[in-house]
């Protein structure tokens, strides 16, 4: 019998943000005081997160524990807990490691702010097909580490000239964001229910031919039926024009508000009106 590989996206969603807020906001900012010198010399709260984020990589988030670290650093649990009060604690951390690794990506530092928005989104997309547990963690409530806000700080740079109002321009980042999410939420799906069924796109829709050929066949589905032969090939990449549509549509919020804005300066008159 073939054992599956693990699943990373499987079992109960964990949420950031659900533990001691204070204390991990010392942590993230390196401002709370530094354990004395453990049995384990080299132990860091570095080496902690790494350790938790290659398990979550491996063979799921729910595989993480402190327990579970410490073993695989070669110590006990108790020796985790001088370093960090617990998963929820370590949990934050890791999302603040994986979700922003260098700080702001060097792709949104110059163009446009449809060309920041297109890196951000696809590094974004990137981040969750290498870490897929993130789809188990609801990030609704982020704590907010330097890395975080160094990256929204960049990027609301690059974006101000949008002309929008600074709400508008939060809930740009929020809509961009929530579309990575989804996209990404389908892709890690669709490779996981081929890994769990053993059966490729090809061979799960192939076996459906003969009853939709049938179905179609009917004349109920006319406009299905007049599908051309390549509507579903695998070469499509629907992220992209996704994403495009999206930033199409801002063009236009952006177009309109500068004409907006133009018309305000010069009262209202066109040359037209002379």
């Amino acid at each position: 019998m073939t054992s599956r590989p693990p699943n990373p996206t499987s079992h109960s969603t964990e949420s950031s943000g659900s533990g001691d807020i204070g204390r991990t906001l010392e942590l993230l900012w390196d401002t709370g005081p530094r354990p004395s010198r453990g049995p384990k010399p080299g132990l860091s709260v570095d080496r902690i997160v790494d350790a938790a984020i290659r398990i979550a990589d491996e063979e799921g988030l729910d595989s993480v524990s402190m327990r579970r670290v410490a073993t695989d650093l070669g110590t006990g649990a108790m020796s985790l807990y001088r370093y960090v009060p617990g998963k929820a604690e370590l949990l934050d951390l890791m999302l603040d490691r994986v979700r922003f690794p260098d700080g702001p990506d060097e792709g949104t530092g110059s163009g446009s702010w449809r060309t920041a928005l297109e890196s951000a989104a696809r590094e974004a997309l990137a981040v969750h097909r290498r870490h897929p547990w993130l789809l188990r963690v609801n990030q609704s409530r982020p704590l907010l580490g330097p890395r975080a806000l160094a990256t929204l700080e960049h990027l609301l740079g690059r974006i101000r000239p949008m002309g929008l109002t600074d709400p508008e321009l939060v809930s740009t980042v929020v809509m961009i964001d929530g579309y990575v999410v989804g996209a990404a939420r389908t892709q890690v799906h669709q490779e996981e229910a081929a890994r769990s069924t053993g059966l490729t796109d090809a061979e799960f829709y192939g076996a459906q031919v003969p009853a939709l050929e049938k179905a179609m066949a009917t004349g109920a589905y006319p406009t299905l039926a007049s599908l051309s032969p390549d509507t579903f090939t695998a070469g499509f990449d629907h992220f992209e024009f996704g994403l495009g549509r999206i930033l199409d549509g801002l063009e236009v919020v952006v177009r309109q508000r500068g004409e907006g804005q133009q018309a305000s300066k010069t009262g209202g008159f066109s040359s037209y009106d002379a």
